[in-house]
């Protein structure tokens, strides 16, 4: 009589990936938010147990801070720009503005000195938690641009509907169409446009 030894692979990998975790320590606190406001990072650390190399990453990060600034906190980017302004650049002091959506890097500290069409690097990394883009809620951690979704988790591709319902499937709301005259002249004709506004139910 012969007899086969069966391997469950599913659990040889399920056991290896143990193995890989027990290499590691349990992951730390979390650290201060990178912002008080307007959306930061914090991170998390864990430290090999092993005298070999661990597989994997040894810190990781999350969001934090998602509440709008006051209106008067200002520009996150511009702050770090203006801190720069008492230290010379070529001899000279400059008061510094920022340079947004650098589409080669957007997550390095350029700035533009004010009255002149200079633009300098002036730190290779922007701090944790600053917006890549204008119009975006990625944001640059440890000098790299990460995705985040409307749902404010990193690496999430979540998106706000029309209704600007974060992941809603836009029916929460419903469109009306209408013409909008604009006040404004063109060739002495007067505009009319065609729009969609999307309206909300109202609520008991």
């Amino acid at each position: 009589m012969m007899f086969w030894d069966v391997c469950d692979y599913s659990l040889m990998r399920t056991r290896s990936e143990e193995d890989r975790e027990t290499l590691w320590d349990a992951w730390g606190s979390w650290s201060e938010c990178s912002r008080t406001c307007g959306g930061g990072a914090s991170y998390s650390l864990r430290r090999c147990l092993s005298s070999r190399t661990c597989e994997g990453q040894n810190i990781k990060y999350r969001t934090c801070s998602n509440v709008d600034c006051p209106p008067d906190a200002g520009d996150f980017r511009a702050q770090q720009c203006s801190a720069h302004a008492d230290v010379r650049y070529q001899g000279h002091f400059h008061d510094w503005l920022p340079v947004y959506n650098d589409p080669e890097n957007p997550c390095a500290l350029k700035c533009k000195a004010k009255g002149s069409g200079l633009v300098v690097e002036l730190a290779p990394k922007v701090l944790d938690g600053t917006r890549c883009y204008t119009e975006s809620l990625d944001m640059c951690i440890n000098g790299v641009c990460q995705i985040v979704g409307c749902d404010h988790e990193l690496g999430s591709t979540a998106k706000e509907d029309n209704c600007g319902i974060c992941n809603g499937d836009g029916s929460s709301c419903r469109l009306v169409r209408g013409h909008y005259k604009s006040q404004h002249l063109l060739h002495n004709a007067l505009i009319t446009q065609l729009i969609d506004i999307p309206t909300f139910p109202l609520l008991n």
